[in-house]
């Protein structure tokens, strides 16, 4: 009985071959969760997220007894996901009124929330205020009028805030998750940075807490983190420093991204010798927390061959847009063998689209309709990203656990799509 994780470790801890040759997810055989639950489907490892959370919790509090762990909820904006994590006593970082209303929903208290975004209007600035969130984060010199305005209306004490900043540096990733450089959408630079700190600092509404910052997504160096740190160095010494996310993880079997307790060394050895001690130290994973939680199952639904063998699904850009949005790259096996390599082809979606390629260089055994095929590593932003195109409804969330599985989103209704029509 060959262990998955030892072949592949993109797959969800906990992962195995069953003795029947299956693919095993949460000890739930693949084939099983195929037929109960149908295709396309997202299958969460449950354990796979209660683990990574303690090992960013156990990571920080081995270096600093003055941190806090928050889930980037952008990465898997779930209520059942962002439950585990509010169970596990992680914070939570929204961007949008509808984040908050999730994080909320799933357990988090406003103290546990930090609310994020470049272009928040005023009623979301007013929805936070009143959910009393921990932070906003400030991420232009316009918000601040905004948001002392909504501190006015409700006469209460001043909101808590940070400043983000844009340090001027950046990790070795895709320019659509790079934020880091200077020329970005988000966050403050040069001489605005001061004119911000002075703003806030001699406003009645507003109380400047901390800094935030956040060079880009998927990184798997770690010298950006501390060059991020270093490059804010003159910057006033705040009550804390959010240092965003960013810890890549292995979407194939190449990848080797940085241990977690590696990252969170680098992060805060960086902060105590910059800032010295006395700062708290806050960090926002997403990707990390959940990519390699989760598997996506599909069904085959035709197989052919021209110059390239093109296996085609029952979905494709409408439940994992990454490939298609930025070239992601992601391992395919057929879930009755999925130890095995096999024929060399194209795992496509059903979508009209020549660019609907799931996997570009796919090796499967035998490929034929009626196949369960499953990628790992679809929980950070394929949920998140799922979309109605061609008509599609979007797929179920499956949590898996103990041999144990149970629906936590349900499949989309067809007639769903046309629920909001007038």
């Amino acid at each position: 009985m060959a262990a998955l994780q030892q072949l592949s470790p993109v797959f969800p801890i906990g992962s195995r071959i069953n003795d029947q040759g299956h693919l095993e997810v949460g000890g739930c055989d693949a084939l099983d969760l195929a037929a109960e639950f149908g295709t396309p489907a997202y299958v969460v490892a449950e354990d796979d997220l209660r683990v990574r959370a303690r090992q960013f919790k156990d990571a920080f509090a081995a270096h600093t007894g003055d941190y806090e762990v928050v889930f980037a909820s952008k990465a898997f904006p779930c209520t059942a996901v962002m439950r585990v994590f509010a169970e596990e006593g992680l914070g939570c970082d929204v961007a949008s009124a509808g984040e908050l209303a999730l994080a909320l929903q799933a357990g988090f208290p406003g103290e546990r929330i930090h609310l994020h975004g470049n272009a928040k209007s005023l009623d979301e600035l007013r929805v936070a205020r009143a959910a009393n969130v921990r932070h906003v984060v400030i991420d232009n010199i316009d918000e601040i009028a905004r948001l002392e305005q909504v501190v006015r209306e409700d006469a209460g004490p001043p909101q808590p805030v940070s400043i983000r900043v844009t340090p001027g540096v950046r990790g070795d990733t895709h320019d659509k998750i790079s934020t880091g450089q200077t020329d970005s959408k988000f966050g403050l630079t040069g001489a605005d940075v001061q004119n911000a700190i002075e703003r806030i600092e001699g406003s009645d509404q507003l109380e400047l807490e901390g800094v935030h910052m956040h060079i880009g997504s998927q990184l798997l160096a770690l010298a950006p983190f501390r060059e991020a740190v270093e490059a804010i160095a003159e910057l006033p010494k705040f009550r804390e420093v959010n240092l965003g996310g960013g810890l890549g993880v292995a979407y194939t079997r190449e990848q080797e991204p940085p241990r977690i307790a590696d990252y969170v060394q680098t992060k805060v050895s960086a902060v105590r010798e910059v800032f010295g001690d006395g700062v708290r130290v806050v960090d926002e994973p997403g990707r990390a927390l959940v990519a390699n939680s989760t598997v996506t199952l599909y069904t085959v639904q035709s197989v052919k061959t021209n110059v390239s063998t093109y296996v085609a699904v029952d979905g494709g850009m409408s439940d994992n847009l990454r490939p298609m949005l930025y070239g992601a790259r992601y391992e395919a096996h057929a879930a009755a063998q999925p130890a095995t390599g096999g024929v060399p082809c194209k795992l496509v979606g059903k979508h009209c689209e020549s660019g609907d390629v799931i996997v570009e260089d796919a090796h499967l055994p035998d490929p034929k309709v009626g196949d369960v095929i499953v990628t790992p590593a679809t929980g950070g932003y394929g949920f998140a990203m799922a979309n109605t195109y061609n008509g599609i409804p979007r797929a179920p969330v499956v949590f898996a656990s103990g041999g144990d599985a149970r629906v936590v989103v349900r499949r989309e209704r067809p007639e769903e799509l046309f629920a909001r029509d007038v």
